[in-house]
């Protein structure tokens, strides 16, 4: 066919078919785009809201102000608790020391297992005597059915039955949450309701001169005294599962009957949104 002796608009006809072939294999080339999201939840939607994945690392993160941060995941009779602060004070497992790798677990994403305290002879002993700290935070996981018995505190003796002991943490017999210091008067700050059900639970307690005494479960502020600042002058250790608590309000057993899982003590008070974190990453 002669293109020349074609009308005009034949001309342009053929010219829009060939276009519009062109266009048609390049587009068999062209890239593809698709978009698509999601949104992750677990049965409480703490997964789309939680700081930090593990328990491990909501912990690492504050250990700046940690005076020893204890995971309490040591294979059973082992004899050292590893603080993983960076501040060296290792700990020493005293009496039964047992673990148990059952489920459910205080912080599921966490590897390793929980310290089993056998309430009559388990505990842990800190290396170090500190000089009357006033201003601090004292935390741990733990899983009982038993009311009573410390759960994290201060005495003058390192592995015996402190004579001078406060800064207790302590299940009473109903088994409420209680935090207990003195100074020429006995103060504690008492949960309103019980955590001695077998579940997973997280305490924390602070006290400062700016804030008084604070007592937070599973995340949440649950107990507070403003009006109480300053513990009792004295000098000592913590201690992880046992000590007295002869003298504080509805105390039962010295010894503590259950499971632990991320003892620690820090220098400073943690705030409401750091033991938020803490908590969350168990969840």
């Amino acid at each position: 066919m002669n293109l020349h002796r074609l009308r005009d608009g034949k001309v342009i006809a053929v010219l829009l078919v060939v276009a519009l072939a062109v266009v048609i294999v390049l587009n068999q080339f062209a890239p593809t785009r698709s978009a698509f999201s999601a949104k992750v939840t677990n049965g409480s939607n703490s997964a789309g809201t939680a700081s930090y994945f593990t328990c491990a690392s909501a912990v690492d993160v504050d250990n700046a102000n940690a005076l020893f941060t204890y995971q309490l995941t040591e294979a059973s009779n082992a004899k050292t608790a590893v603080d993983d602060s960076g501040k060296a004070a290792n700990g020493t497992y005293q009496g039964s020391m047992t673990t148990a790798t059952t489920t459910p677990k205080a912080c599921p994403r966490d590897t390793g297992g929980a310290y089993v305290l056998d309430g009559s002879s388990s505990f842990v002993s800190t290396p170090t005597m500190y000089r009357n700290p006033t201003t601090f935070s004292e935390e741990v996981w733990f899983r009982t059915t038993v009311a009573g018995g410390l759960l994290i505190g201060f005495g003058s003796n390192q592995v015996t039955v402190s004579g001078q002991h406060d800064r207790q943490v302590y299940l009473n017999t109903s088994g409420q949450l209680v935090f207990g210091t003195y100074n020429n008067t006995t103060q504690v700050v008492t949960s309103p309701k019980a955590y001695s059900d077998g579940a997973w639970h997280h305490v924390v307690a602070t006290m400062s001169a700016s804030t008084g005494m604070r007592l937070y479960a599973d995340g949440a502020l649950v107990a507070s005294n403003a009006a109480f600042t300053t513990p009792e002058t004295a000098n000592g250790y913590f201690r992880v599962g046992y000590d007295t608590i002869t003298g504080w309000p509805g105390a039962g057993a010295y010894y503590f009957a259950g499971s632990m899982r991320f003892a620690a003590v820090y220098s400073s008070v943690l705030s409401a949104t750091q033991v938020a974190n803490h908590y969350n990453a168990g969840r």
